[in-house]
């Protein structure tokens, strides 16, 4: 009866801890596993959606640094374009004269700066042009070719003296000379002249005689034309001649000419539709 009690106590224990250990087997890989699941995949989730937004602001922030550098790198290309042109024709020009050059010439948005040029024992010329399309200085091409326009025409001739180079300018006192008095506003006085169907009005700024041209039927348009080169030039300065220089601005667009003298050589600027342009073209001649 005792070894029947024994056994079935025996049996009892035996079947409680075989339960006790399938309760608790489960549970030992589960803990690892959550841990697994819930701490190693959650800390680059986390990084992620915290780096995801700097990484983005970052780049935003580099393209709006840039974007100024590229606007200032191409604004000073075109600008180093026109001034090694110009460094580049004056190379091109052969001749011991002394000559000053343009500091840029106003040229339309897309088109390069280019010339030909001739020189002389005591003169050079110099046709300047815009293109299309780049072309060498004195390529021939740009003797007859339909992608490049004549800005402007100057001739720099030399003279034996500077009283001879004096007599080439057509230099007027228009307050000595007579006529209708104008205000030409910037407390500059203009005076008109008429004769064979034309109108001048002049005025005199420093050592520059500047004269208007217009048609006596069209007299408005020569006093326009003289009071907005006198307001262009408050802001700018035409080069300094030695000892006079003459302008005559064409309202017409056909007949403009710039003249000025330094001591032996004196400058010619031809060839220009636009009378402004013309007057802006000389004060790039200012150094």
């Amino acid at each position: 009866m005792k070894k029947m009690l024994f056994i079935s106590m025996l049996l009892s224990f035996s079947i409680i801890s075989a339960c006790s250990d399938k309760e608790e087997t489960p549970n030992v890989p589960n803990k690892p596993q959550e841990e697994q699941e819930s701490k190693v995949p959650s800390k680059p989730q986390e990084e992620q959606k915290t780096n995801e937004p700097n990484k983005s602001q970052e780049e935003h922030q580099s393209n709006e640094n840039q974007e100024p550098t590229k606007a200032n790198k191409g604004n000073t290309v075109a600008s180093l374009t026109q001034a090694s042109v110009l460094k580049n024709i004056k190379s091109q020009l052969n001749t011991n004269l002394p000559i000053t050059l343009p500091k840029g010439l106003p040229i339309s948005d897309g088109t390069i700066l280019t010339a030909t040029t001739k020189s002389e024992v005591n003169q050079v010329e110099i046709l300047f042009f815009e293109s299309n399309k780049y072309l060498p200085i004195n390529d021939p091409k740009l003797k007859n070719s339909k992608t490049a326009t004549v800005i402007a025409r100057l001739v720099v001739k030399q003279y034996k003296n500077a009283k001879e180079a004096n007599e080439q300018i057509a230099f007027v006192n228009f307050s000595q000379n007579g006529g209708q008095e104008v205000d030409l506003g910037y407390n500059i006085k203009g005076y008109q002249d008429a004769g064979a169907g034309s109108l001048w009005t002049g005025w005199n700024e420093g050592r520059w005689a500047i004269e208007t041209h217009t048609r006596t039927d069209n007299p408005e348009a020569g006093v326009k034309l003289a009071k907005q080169a006198v307001q262009f030039l408050e802001a700018h300065m035409l080069p300094i001649p030695k000892q006079n220089g003459f302008a005559r601005l064409d309202v017409y667009k056909s007949g403009s000419l710039i003249v000025w003298q330094d001591e032996k050589l004196v400058y010619m600027l031809d060839s220009i539709k636009e009378p402004l342009k013309a007057l802006e073209i000389t004060t790039a001649f200012y150094h």
